[in-house]
């Protein structure tokens, strides 16, 4: 099966194929969950073992990420139960059944009694034939892959709805990002002010501070009521995290990385500001980059 075109997908989804032929009947259930990498979890009926190498190879093609759990259930109506009688078994009983009888002088038990002791009677089933597994092998990989379509599927789809909601958290950070670049906190009068303000606390601390101290402290304090490189940088990863949205999957761990960076940028400021109106910017943008966060954990 050839791979989708590029989308948003998420990594959790369901998907279910059943099948009938020639006295077999399956169920494919396939059900993914959130991952770090690819992982695998077949349950599979017994003497099927040999369906997990293949189905693993097509569901690596289209799948990047998430822990796929695939479950199949088979019923062969083919087969004919064979009922088996353990003769040595049956023998080490009936002188068992002899001896203690002797001892305690009763009735031996009945044939059905015997027969009725577990390991006396075997009940086996016929194998089918190679050509007839052959063919139904074939048959449940085929159901595997419609499966595999429909998760796929649904997980675009479910991608699709993660991709509109990072869209907002985005323009919202964004927002967020143009509110604190326009804050009036951060004209030349309000860094001047507060730098006077400071300096005269530190003046009246210390009147007798060297010049060239108060003059290191004044750019000290420019230099960290300076926000200019974190919305710079901010814009940027504005940026790349739309490019992203817009390349499809897999993208989850290049927007984690990216959510890592943001939160990074939106502490910094919180540091560095000493106003107000650019601290509360700072605490929401951090609040918005968390959801925006929290949902790319959901994404292939």
């Amino acid at each position: 099966m050839t791979a989708p075109s590029p989308s948003l997908r998420s990594m959790t989804g369901f998907a279910r194929a059943d099948g009938a032929d020639n006295g077999a009947r399956w169920i494919w259930e396939l059900k993914s969950l959130n991952g770090k990498g690819l992982d695998f979890r077949f349950r599979l009926p017994p003497g099927f073992d040999d369906l997990e190498p293949p189905a693993r190879a097509r569901a690596a093609r289209v799948l990047s990420r998430g822990t796929i759990q695939a479950t199949l259930t088979l019923q062969i109506e083919t087969t004919v139960p064979r009922l088996t009688l353990n003769e040595p078994f049956l023998d080490d009983v009936l002188e068992a059944v002899r001896r203690v009888s002797a001892r305690l002088g009763t009735v031996e038990p009945s044939a059905d009694a015997i027969l009725a002791i577990r390991g006396v009677l075997e009940v086996s089933e016929v194998e089918i034939d190679e050509e007839v597994r052959a063919a139904l092998v074939g048959q449940l990989l085929a159901s595997f892959d419609l499966a595999l379509i429909d998760l796929v599927a649904m997980r675009a789809r479910e991608g699709a709805a993660l991709g509109a909601v990072l869209t907002q958290r985005l323009d919202a950070i964004e927002d967020l990002t143009a509110a604190a670049e326009s804050s009036p906190a951060r004209s030349a009068e309000a860094i001047a002010a507060r730098l006077a303000e400071q300096m005269a606390a530190l003046l009246g601390a210390a009147p007798a501070l060297d010049p060239v101290r108060l003059h290191q402290e004044a750019v000290l304090l420019a230099t960290r009521a300076d926000i200019r490189e974190e919305i710079d940088r901010l814009t940027a990863h504005i940026a790349a995290a739309r490019a992203c949205l817009a390349q499809g999957s897999p993208i989850g761990r290049q927007l984690d990385f990216l959510a890592q960076e943001f939160n990074r940028e939106a502490n910094t400021l919180c540091a560095k500001s000493n106003d107000r109106t650019l601290t509360a910017i700072g605490l929401e943008l951090k609040l918005v980059v968390d959801q925006l966060r929290e949902q790319i954990q959901n994404l292939e």
